[in-house]
């Protein structure tokens, strides 16, 4: 309990983000004219990732002087991926037919998360030269 409310202490947004990521992609998704859009669905699987790992650099970088990189790589790599792939199983397992698992998706989601580590690492150096000048 304390360190879940350390997370979200330190990290409002992106834990909010978590849990919007988790019901979005758990509930049945209405048909809409943006269905029909080709590959729609996996610009917002990068979409999503990607702004959740930037929000969770940025609210790191306001928290650390220092950048802890096994705890940077486990929180802001391996967990959002690990998160992807088990939203996929879920959905997969879960959703009573209303939703399917799709490695494609989880493809899109790993895409979206190394975008988001890449725009933190630039904030980070840039948050650095700013420290430094």
């Amino acid at each position: 309990m304390n360190y879940g409310r350390h997370l979200l202490m330190a990290y409002p947004f992106a834990t909010c983000l978590t849990m919007v990521i988790w019901v979005i992609c758990l509930m049945p998704i209405p048909e809409t004219p943006l269905s029909n859009l080709t590959l729609f669905d996996k610009w917002m699987h990068i979409l999503m990732y990607g702004v959740l790992c930037s929000t969770m650099w940025i609210e790191y970088l306001r928290h650390h002087r220092e950048l802890q990189k096994m705890r940077l790589f486990i929180g802001v790599f391996l967990a959002p991926l690990a998160m992807g792939g088990l939203i996929e199983v879920a959905q997969a397992t879960c959703t009573g037919g209303n939703r399917s698992g799709d490695w494609v998706d989880f493809a899109a989601n790993a895409v979206g998360v190394v975008v988001g580590n890449v725009i933190g690492m630039l904030l980070a150096r840039c948050f650095a030269k700013g420290k430094k000048g």
